[in-house]
């Protein structure tokens, strides 16, 4: 007899609501007629999030191959919404920052974004929005301080 699966458990109450969010903001971004692919209108939230990062680095946050990656800026770039410039600290390497010309196009993608926010949490008291976001961030920060963790002790038993 197979093992029972939760489907209620943490990581598939994640994944789904991962999946259902990134579906219907994709159409949300895709109906609001920006011009945009929803790859792009992602790649241009993540870049408004991080700031002047490094294509590689934006690439890891936003979970997708560098080229993938690499395609959309193009096209962001060819928009006038993002721009490349060297890294002074790696001359093989590029930053990405947003221009001036992204504002609006990232007005209406953080538009989507509330609506999404608003639907999600419509049957909810507001203190308990804003508890399930405390919790959710500190799952995170406990995932992501675990994984630095283990990224350091593999470098000290490599060397």
């Amino acid at each position: 007899m197979p093992p029972t699966i939760d489907p209620n458990s943490f990581g598939f109450l994640v994944t789904d609501l991962s999946r259902l969010i990134r579906a219907e903001m994709d159409r949300r971004v895709s109906d609001a007629g920006l011009g945009l692919t929803p790859g792009e209108g992602r790649t241009l939230a993540h870049a408004a999030r991080a700031g002047m990062v490094r294509q590689n680095v934006l690439a890891e946050q936003i979970g997708i191959e560098a080229m993938t990656l690499s395609t959309y800026i193009d096209r962001l770039e060819a928009k006038g919404l993002v721009e490349r410039m060297p890294d002074p600290n790696d001359r093989r390497a590029k930053l990405v920052r947003l221009t001036e010309a992204a504002s609006e196009a990232l007005g209406s993608v953080n538009a989507a974004a509330a609506s999404i926010r608003s639907d999600a949490s419509a049957a909810m008291e507001p203190a308990d929005w804003a508890a399930l976001l405390r919790l959710l961030r500190q799952a995170r920060d406990n995932l992501a301080e675990l994984r630095t963790a283990q990224g350091k002790a593999r470098e000290e038993a490599a060397t």
